[in-house]
C-alpha cells in the first residue's frame, strides 16, 4: 500500500478539527492520528494549578512513541495509538489499534516543530486563524468538555498558551505547503486541497 500522510498545525482553536473532518469526507480511504493523544500525563493538574505543567511546549508530547506509530503506518503496518484523559490529565491505560489506509491525516500543534516527523509528511498544512477567533473557541471547548473553568481557562492561556503558540507554533508556518486562512470555511483553499488530495492518493 502506498500510504501518504498529510499533517495539518496551527493555534489551538484553529480550525484544524474542522478541515480533518472535511478531508475525511472527501477521501473515505482515511484515518485520523491526532497529537492530542500523545500528551504525556500530568495527573496533579487540576484548575487551581493548571499552568503547573506546560501543555504547549514540545516536550509535553511524547514525540519518540508517535514517531514510531507514524513511521509503522507509513510503513503500511497497524500501531497501537494511545488514549488520553483531558479531564484528569493523563494517559489511558487502553490503546487503540490503527491499521494503515492509503491517507494518514495527521493533526495537532506541535507536528512540525519536531523534524523527524517534518519529514515523514507528504504534505504540511498550517490553518491560520485570528488569535481572538481561537481564544472563544478554546474558552468554550475548555468548558463544554474538559471540566474547566472561564478563570483557569483565562489563566493558561495567558501565561502558557499564548507564549507557546508565538514560540513553537507560528514560526513553523514557514515550513507549510499550504496555508489555509480561517481553516475549512475558506472554500476555495479547501477546494485546491481536495484536488491536490485526489492527486496524490487515487
Amino acid at each position: 500500500m502506498d500510504v501518504k500522510l498529510i499533517g495539518i498545525t496551527g493555534g489551538s482553536g484553529s480550525g484544524k478539527s474542522t478541515v480533518v473532518r472535511r478531508i475525511k469526507e472527501a477521501h473515505s480511504e482515511s484515518v485520523l492520528v491526532s497529537q492530542d493523544s500523545y500528551y504525556k500525563s500530568a495527573p496533579f493538574i487540576s484548575n487551581d494549578n493548571i499552568t503547573a505543567y506546560n501543555f504547549d511546549h514540545p516536550d509535553a508530547f511524547d514525540m519518540d512513541l508517535m514517531l514510531e506509530n507514524l513511521t509503522d503506518l507509513k510503513n503500511g503496518k497497524p500501531c497501537m495509538m494511545p488514549q488520553y484523559d483531558f479531564v484528569h490529565h493523563r494517559r489511558l491505560d487502553e490503546y487503540i489499534k490503527v491499521e494503515p489506509k492509503k491517507l494518514i491525516i495527521i493533526d495537532g500543534l506541535m507536528i512540525f516543530y519536531d523534524e523527524r516527523i517534518r519529514d515523514l509528511l507528504d504534505l504540511k498544512l498550517y490553518v491560520d486563524t485570528p488569535a481572538d477567533i481561537r481564544f472563544i473557541r478554546r474558552l468554550q471547548r475548555d468548558i463544554a468538555e474538559r471540566g474547566r473553568t472561564v478563570e483557569s481557562v483565562i489563566e493558561q492561556y495567558t501565561k502558557v498558551v499564548r507564549p507557546g503558540h508565538f514560540n513553537f507554533i507560528e514560526p513553523m508556518k514557514e515550513y507549510a505547503d499550504l496555508i489555509i486562512p480561517e481553516g475549512g470555511y475558506n472554500e476555495s483553499a479547501m477546494q485546491v486541497l481536495f484536488s491536490f488530495v485526489h492527486s496524490i492518493c487515487d
